[in-house]
């Protein structure tokens, strides 16, 4: 009998030929939108992917509109909290967002082929200014949603009385 053929697992490693990997990029980029609108017609699923190229570019796909999608997601993961503190908090969550939003934009416009002068080490620090501020924004907003994760489980059982120095610091 003939031994079955089997693929070998492929090492999952950055491709170093700059036209082989913008290729690649194209191939998996087509076929991980494909895979988007597969979901959304056949699961009747509201989908929103965003995905920026190696040079910059953004691609988008969206089943509906890509805001009201992030809007329903900022809804859902603000599930369970006080309706009071929803209030409060919604304008910082609007200002955040709209800041994070911008950054994002910035991001997305600055492309190396616009930029095709490799002297532009100022453009270069710009880019790389705006990246780490856009990850610590997003860890800074990642942690406070899991502080009062933990906080709220933990005193989800007691009432409290009054208000918490946290919620004194955003009043």
């Amino acid at each position: 009998m003939a031994a079955a053929r089997r693929r070998g697992r492929v090492e999952l490693r950055r491709i170093e030929d700059r036209v082989s990997r913008q290729v690649r990029f194209s191939k998996r980029r087509s076929g991980l939108f494909k895979k988007a609108f597969e979901l959304s017609l056949l699961c009747d699923a509201e989908v929103a992917l965003l995905v920026f190229s190696p040079a910059g570019k953004l691609y988008e796909y969206a089943s509906a509109s890509i805001e009201d999608t992030y809007n329903r997601y900022q809804q859902f993961s603000g599930e369970g909290r006080n309706m009071n503190d929803d209030r409060n908090k919604n304008n910082n969550k609007d200002e955040a967002s709209s800041d994070l939003q911008l950054m994002l934009r910035e991001i997305a416009a600055w492309s190396p082929q616009s930029n095709d002068d490799e002297s532009d080490v100022d453009g270069l620090q710009k880019l790389e200014n705006l990246l780490r501020n856009a990850l610590k924004d997003t860890r800074s907003r990642k942690m406070n949603m899991l502080a009062k994760q933990n906080s709220g489980a933990s005193t989800s059982g007691q009432k409290s009385e009054g208000v918490t120095s946290q919620e004194q610091g955003t009043a």
